[in-house]
């Protein structure tokens, strides 16, 4: 997460023009005094944002919420909570009716009756809270987690659709508000149906503006400027109407005017499944893709170059046992501000993979990246999306996992290295469990963790590297259903739960005559 914590930094900053002078240069002092270094403190506030789930009547939305256990937010209790975003009210142009009246009161008595009331309330840290919905209209959510719940805060929405159009197990980590997203892997083909979701957690507007790019550039787009996004509100877009032209691989750009949001995709393909489509990692010249499920049958590469150079990058799979260039794709040309794509297939062959994309022929061009990964054959295809994704870092965490279904997936890209796993306590019981794995580097390793003792409920997991190189994780949730194995893939980088803060020392001499 991108949390900052805006009260612990105003102090800081309030103190520092106070006394960050005297301290540096106190009076009588012969020379500059070094400054301290700076130290590294838990965020005092966190705010997440879901969108809304489904219109469905035959789905239904698991939310989870998840805090690790330890120290954070300057020793306040502090609060974890995911509350309604407000609804918009709809119009089609016709003057409403007297039952449509009778309808819009009922809806706006019982809105009024459950408004200030959250969805999902987390009690403590270190174990797991859920709560349920089947309801078609259930809203997004905008949450904020404050003291002790802040620190590492990270909530999933997870979705079945057993049937229809949109059947599939969406599964998304609820997102940080910001001000810049990167969607490569979305479409405006006759197959897809894509809609970008916007959230905006604050008090007043936010306006956005929405760009898509395909193969050849810039998509010819008038409508995707200039979003308002009300105060507390969610606005889903539907892709395909921002622009007339149909492109099968679409890389989107949400960036605000003003405010911020919280931006992800959802992506429904006919006769193939759904899911949501996460952002990826801001652009970077090496692009980490972790967690390909080992059975896949089809794995689709998009990349984005947003700058005004070509990019030029090198394709490996980062495999059970060493890292190899697939045949005939070791290489990916992709154009200045065109997305370009790569059919690998069933390039992990029975093994578990990820993707790391590298500079090639000294090219330093920053890139975006997503792949989509299909599972089955036939009637009994499902899809899900991996983006590009930071390292784990000091700390990441997922939620919503279960007894059975849970899988994994940890790259070393370079060094080996250690890492920590923690199966949190189960939301209706248990105890947590630890083990540590190590990666051997370039590779990829799938574990099945170990779930919590006497688990009921759900978990979370948590990953943390103790030693050797950087570490990127992915997280595969499978749910049969219908003879169909759904899955959904979240990835884990650093949930940011700690802010570099600089040293200052109070020196009031400063403030003699």
């Amino acid at each position: 997460m991108k949390s900052t914590p805006l009260s612990l930094i105003a102090g800081v900053v309030a103190l520092a023009a106070v006394t960050g002078f005297a301290a540096l240069n106190a009076p009588g002092d012969e020379g500059v005094t070094e400054a301290k270094a700076a130290v590294r403190l838990p965020v005092e506030r966190s705010s997440l944002l879901c969108p809304a789930p489904s219109t469905s009547d035959l789905a239904d939305t698991t939310y989870t919420s998840f805090t690790p256990a330890g120290e954070g937010g300057g020793g306040e209790a502090g609060a974890a909570e995911l509350e309604p975003a407000e609804a918009l009210p709809a119009d089609d142009g016709e003057p409403a009716g007297k039952d449509e009246e009778k309808e819009e009161k009922d809806g706006a008595d019982k809105e009024k009756a459950t408004a200030g009331k959250p969805v999902l309330s987390l009690k403590e840290t270190g174990k797991a809270a859920t709560a349920d919905t089947s309801k078609s209209d259930a809203p997004a959510l905008i949450g904020t987690a404050t003291g002790a719940f802040a620190p590492g805060w990270t909530a999933q929405q997870t979705t079945m659709t057993a049937a229809g159009g949109a059947r599939g197990l969406l599964g998304v980590s609820c997102t940080a508000p910001d001000t810049d997203f990167w969607f490569p892997g979305a479409s405006t083909g006759k197959s897809r149906q894509d809609y970008v979701h916007l959230t905006n957690p604050d008090d007043t507007a936010a306006v956005a503006d929405i760009e898509l790019f395909g193969a050849e550039g810039a998509l010819k787009s008038d409508v995707g400027e200039g979003i308002t996004v009300p105060a507390r509100s969610s606005v889903p877009m539907l892709i395909s109407t921002l622009t007339n032209e149909a492109a099968e691989n679409v890389t989107v750009h949400v960036t605000t005017r003003s405010g911020r949001v919280g931006a992800v995709v959802s992506a429904a393909e006919d006769g193939v499944g759904s899911d949501w489509l996460s952002r990826s990692a801001d652009p970077a010249s090496t692009q980490i893709l972790p967690g390909i499920p080992a059975d896949a049958t089809s794995v689709r590469l998009v990349a984005f170059a947003p700058g005004e150079a070509d990019a030029d990058v090198k394709v490996q799979l980062l495999g059970k046992n060493a890292a190899f260039s697939p045949a005939g794709n070791d290489t990916l040309h992709i154009k200045s501000r065109m997305t370009a794509s790569v059919d690998l297939k069933d390039v992990t062959r029975g093994e578990p993979g990820s993707i790391r994309l590298s500079p090639a022929e000294g090219s330093t061009t920053p890139v975006v990246a997503a792949l989509r990964v299909v599972r089955g054959t036939g009637a009994k295809q499902e899809v899900a999306f991996i983006p590009a994704t930071g390292p784990v870092g000091e700390r990441a965490s997922v939620a919503d996992n279960r007894a059975k279904g849970s899988v994994l997936s940890l790259a070393a890209p370079g060094e080996t290295a250690k890492v920590k796993v923690t199966a949190s306590a189960g939301s209706e019981g248990g105890e947590a469990t630890v083990k540590t794995y190590t990666v051997k580097g370039g590779t990829t390793l799938e574990v099945t963790p170990e779930v919590p003792t006497g688990l009921k409920g759900g978990y979370a997991l948590t990953v943390e590297t103790e030693s050797g190189g950087p570490v990127h994780a992915a997280r595969t949730l499978t749910v049969p259903e219908g003879g169909v194995d759904m899955f959904t893939v979240q990835t884990l980088p650093d949930d940011g739960g700690t802010v570099e803060v600089p040293a200052v020392e109070q020196d009031l001499s400063v403030l003699d005559d």
